[in-house]
């Protein structure tokens, strides 16, 4: 897999990022809740790992 796929496959993902803070403000999620956040724990560091490879993907 080149580069250029990386950057937009994990771009792809990142736009979701959004959905998922939504996700976690609704007070009926119970146990999800500990998913959720994980999942946004992960995609977080998942575009800081994309920020340091490519540094160029870095908004300023």
């Amino acid at each position: 897999m080149d580069s250029t796929t990386i950057k937009e496959k994990v771009k792809a993902i990142a736009s979701k990022r959004e959905m998922l803070v939504k996700l976690s403000e609704k007070p009926d999620l119970g146990n999800l809740k500990l998913d959720v956040t994980q999942a946004l724990d992960e995609l977080d560091e998942l575009i800081e790992e994309l920020h340091l490879t490519f540094p160029e993907t870095a908004k300023n």
